[in-house]
């Protein structure tokens, strides 16, 4: 059995080419997915190190392919430990990094731009979904943060959890195209813009070229590199060829 771990566009587009085969399991950590995957196949909900061991041994999975978020580390970290415990494949799907030529801001880490924002004033707007909006209330002061994140329960109810205003709040699925984007930026005033470099099928390149014709300055969380395939056509051999 082939173990999928979804959660990205990606991972909808690989199980939309492989949708004839009966033999993989997709797991997603939200509810979100069902949306977009229509499959009797997908399981959804959160798994630590010793779930991903349990799911493996009661599916009896002997692939893992691994196509969680560029920023789900302890995810990626996790099933690459339990598939060299358990002496399984693991194959990663890695995204592109975005590096852009614009006039920004970009940072190392988490911790760098928690740090960057304790020292700047005005409107900061974050892409950043909803997962570090608890840290970054912390060092908000009186500046506006707004916060776009998914249209789903588990999303707005992270912002409430933190205190965050309904007119901060912006529910909204994304990517979204350096138009909309602006519009969007320019609505709320926003003199900086926070986003992960989650690739060009993340949107971050469309973010930061409706940054730069607003003059404002993106904040980009960089990621380290990782070894992997960067291709769905390949994958989906790599997929085929292990039955």
């Amino acid at each position: 059995m082939i173990w999928i771990i979804g959660g990205t566009s990606e991972s909808r587009e690989l199980v939309d080419r492989i949708k004839d085969l009966d033999n993989y399991i997709v797991t997603s950590a939200t509810d979100s997915e069902k949306e977009f995957i229509d499959s009797s196949n997908l399981i959804v909900g959160r798994m630590n190190y010793k779930e991903m061991a349990q799911f493996i041994d009661e599916n009896h999975i002997s692939l893992i392919v691994d196509l969680s978020h560029p920023y789900a580390k302890e995810v990626t970290n996790n099933a690459k430990r339990i598939a060299e415990y358990k002496n399984i494949k693991y194959i990663r799907y890695t995204r592109d990094k975005v590096i852009p030529k614009s006039k920004g801001i970009y940072l190392n880490s988490y911790e760098e731009c928690y740090d960057y924002l304790k020292g700047i004033t005005g409107t900061i707007f974050f892409t950043t979904g909803s997962k570090n909006i608890g840290d970054f209330e912390k060092i908000r002061g009186n500046n506006r943060f707004i916060y776009r994140v998914l249209p789903a329960l588990e999303s707005i109810e992270e912002c409430k959890k933190y205190n965050v205003k309904l007119k901060d709040i912006v529910g909204v699925l994304g990517p979204f195209s350096k138009e909309y984007n602006k519009i969007m930026f320019k609505e709320y005033n926003a003199d900086y813009v926070v986003m992960k470099d989650s690739g060009l099928q993340g949107g971050t390149l469309e973010k930061i070229k409706a940054c730069e014709e607003l003059n404002i300055i993106p904040i980009v969380i960089g990621r380290e590199d990782e070894q992997g395939i960067n291709s769905i056509d390949l994958l989906e051999q790599k997929i085929r060829g292990n039955l």
